[in-house]
C-alpha cells in the first residue's frame, strides 16, 4: 500500500487573485483560437492532447484496508468501478509518435455518485495525467503564453520572442520537460501535476507504472505497444496519493513545485485483455476528460487547475463534446 503516514494536515488553502476570472478567460479564448488554426491542419479536435492513442476499458478497484483519513470520495468503501481511459500525446499537432512530447493517460471513473464539483450530481470522476510529476510553469499565464507561442508558426514565434525575451528560459524548460526520456504507458508513472481535493484533505494523483519491461521498439507507435501488452495478460497500475503537508513542502498555488510528501496506494486500475474497438474509439474521442468533472469530494484545487476549467471548457464548446 506504500507508506501510511499520519494523518494529513487540513490546513491548505486557496488564493485567487483579483482579476483572476478575466486573465483565465483571455487564456481560454487564446486556446480557442490555436485550436481553431490546428483544425484547419488536421480536422477537429482537442486544443492539447489532440491526437489519441488508444481507446481502453479498465476497472479501479479500492480496497477496504485504507487508514480512515484516506477513506473519501470515491474511496470511502470498498468497491469497484469501470472506467475508460483515453491514452494521447499532449501536443496541438497529431506528430508522429517519436516526436518529443508530453503524454497523456486520462481516466473516466463510471457510476460515481454525490455532488458535482461544477453542481449537480456528477456522472463520472475523471483523473487526467500526464508523464510529468509537476508543470514547467508555476502560473496558467506563464503555461499559456509558452504553449500558444510554441503553437504558432515559426515567424510568430520569432516576433514574439523579439517582443517578449523573457520568454525564452520558460521556453527553454518545456523544450528539456519533452526531451526527458518516456518508455511507454505501461512502464512509465503518470501524474495529476497539480492537486485536488481529498474529502477535507488535498493530494495530488500518480499512477504507478504496470510494468518494468521496456520495449524499446515502443515510441515507434505507442498504441501497438500497449495494445501487444494487453494481448498478453492484464495490465495493473497501483492508484497512488500524495497528501498536502505544508505550503513550502506541497504548495496549492505553485504547479512548478514537485510536492516532497510519501504516496499511499488506495486503489488498482486494472486493464484488461482486450482488442481495439473503433466504435469504441469514436465514443472516447468525442467525450470530455476534464478534471472538473468531479465530485465535490475530489473538486480540482489551485490556480491552474481553475484556469483549467475555463480553457477545457472552451475546447469542449469548439469540438462539441458529448
Amino acid at each position: 500500500m506504500g507508506d501510511v503516514v499520519a494523518e494529513p494536515s487540513t490546513e491548505w488553502r486557496e488564493v485567487i487573485d483579483p482579476g483572476e476570472a478575466e486573465r483565465h478567460e483571455r487564456q481560454g479564448q487564446a486556446f480557442a483560437e490555436m485550436q481553431t488554426r490546428k483544425d484547419e491542419k488536421f480536422g477537429g479536435g482537442r486544443a492539447l492532447h489532440r491526437k489519441q492513442l488508444a481507446a481502453l476499458r479498465a476497472t479501479l478497484e479500492v480496497p477496504d484496508d485504507l487508514p480512515e483519513y484516506a477513506k473519501q470520495g470515491i474511496f470511502a468503501i470498498k468497491n469497484k468501478y469501470d472506467a475508460w481511459i483515453r491514452l494521447s500525446n499532449g501536443g496541438f499537432n497529431r506528430a508522429p509518435d517519436s516526436t518529443p512530447d508530453i503524454r497523456g493517460f486520462s481516466i473516466k471513473v463510471l457510476g460515481v455518485t454525490g455532488r458535482a464539483a461544477l453542481g449537480g450530481e456528477a456522472v463520472s470522476q475523471d483523473f487526467a495525467m500526464i508523464n510529468h510529476e509537476h508543470f514547467s510553469s508555476a502560473t496558467s499565464e506563464d503555461f499559456t503564453t509558452v504553449v500558444t507561442t510554441g503553437g504558432s508558426t515559426p515567424g510568430r514565434i520569432l516576433l514574439r520572442l523579439l517582443k517578449n525575451p523573457g520568454l525564452i528560459p520558460q521556453l527553454k524548460t518545456v523544450q528539456a520537460a519533452l526531451k526527458e526520456p518516456f518508455s511507454g504507458f505501461a512502464t512509465h508513472d503518470f501524474f495529476t501535476a497539480a492537486p485536488l481535493a481529498f474529502g477535507p484533505y488535498a493530494v495530488r494523483v500518480k499512477l504507478a507504472a504496470a510494468s518494468d519491461r521496456v520495449n524499446t521498439q515502443a515510441s515507434d507507435d505507442w498504441a501497438t505497444d500497449i495494445y501487444q501488452r494487453i494481448a498478453q495478460g492484464p495490465l495493473v497500475h497501483d492508484f497512488q496519493v500524495q497528501f498536502f503537508t505544508d505550503e513550502q513542502r506541497t504548495p496549492i498555488e505553485d504547479a512548478s513545485v514537485n510536492w516532497d510528501a510519501p504516496y499511499l496506494t488506495v486503489g488498482r486500475l486494472t486493464i484488461p485483455r482486450q482488442h481495439p474497438e473503433p466504435a469504441f474509439g469514436e465514443e472516447v474521442e468525442a467525450a470530455k476528460f476534464d478534471p472538473w468533472n468531479a465530485l465535490v469530494d475530489h473538486r480540482p484545487l489551485g490556480e491552474v487547475m481553475r484556469a483549467r476549467k475555463v480553457a477545457y471548457f472552451a475546447s469542449q464548446q469548439h469540438r462539441s463534446a458529448q
